[in-house]
């Protein structure tokens, strides 16, 4: 941790989010081992995601951006509240542009495209990772302004979070394409490639506040939100689709619970 420690802040969040990448890409090569897997443990996963993207949206970004704005000309709750309904907003204007299709759906989102099935899934899991990405950027840009709140051992654990989290997602990715008849390295392949979006934008949310010291707090609050939202429109909704609603709820809590103890004992 020491040599880690003596990196600049945007080669620490390239190295965390290239870790969280080689986590999705572990996760994908699932497809390698199984052409299946039940549907109960598959809801559980994506419900452990969804539940480690909530704990760390608090633990990780949204207190300590509350922290970081005590003091600050508004209240400090201003921060965190206006960050966090941006990240919200700033997906779902995305999601009204950019062509994609989520799981076990049939009807495409965004504008009109010719594109295939295969390319408008990849899209929207792709969409999906950029606020984790964005996320672990901003927790290692923090460092550089030596505040209590924003600490390497906090960040890294955000880093693990989440990369412990893209292992089930990685293998959520590749093993439905699998099933739809897509050959096997290629199932891998696309599964692998919706974790790409994270290390580019883990760079863009650590230099975007090495920048701009005022809006870390809000940086922090947008990362939190963006995540909620990919938990509330994607990754709750198709664990409970499944019929197991008792296995995902289970899953969310022991991703919470998993995610609170990292950053906790770490942090």
């Amino acid at each position: 941790m020491d040599t880690f420690a003596g990196w600049s802040p945007v080669a620490q969040a390239l190295a965390g989010t290239l870790f969280t990448w080689f986590l999705t890409a572990l996760g994908s090569a699932g497809v390698f081992l199984t052409k299946q897997v039940s549907r109960k443990l598959l809801d559980t996963m994506l419900g452990f995601a969804g539940g480690v993207m909530i704990a760390a949206s608090y633990w990780s970004l949204l207190a300590p951006a509350i922290e970081m704005a005590e003091g600050g000309p508004a209240p400090a709750w201003v921060p965190a509240a206006v960050g966090f309904l941006l990240g919200g907003a700033f997906l779902r204007g995305i999601d009204f542009v950019l062509p994609h299709l989520h799981r076990g759906e049939t009807k495409p989102e965004g504008v009109k495209t010719t594109w295939q099935r295969i390319t408008l899934l990849i899209l929207a899991i792709t969409l999906h990772n950029f606020p984790e990405g964005l996320a672990v950027g901003v927790a290692f840009g923090a460092l550089a302004y030596n505040m209590p709140s924003a600490t390497l051992a906090g960040a890294i654990a955000l880093a693990l979070g989440i990369g412990i989290q893209n292992v089930p997602e990685g293998m959520a990715v590749s093993l439905p394409l699998r099933r739809e008849g897509i050959p096997m390295l290629k199932s891998w392949w696309y599964g692998q490639l919706s974790g790409v979006v994270e290390p580019v934008a883990g760079v863009l949310g650590a230099a975007a506040v090495l920048l701009a010291r005022p809006i870390l707090p809000y940086a922090l609050a947008f990362a939190a939100g963006a995540m909620i939202f990919v938990v509330a429109e994607d990754l709750i909704p198709e664990a409970q689709g499944g019929g197991n609603t008792h296995q995902a709820t289970l899953g969310v809590m022991l991703g919470f619970t998993v995610m609170m103890i990292l950053d906790v004992a770490l942090g």
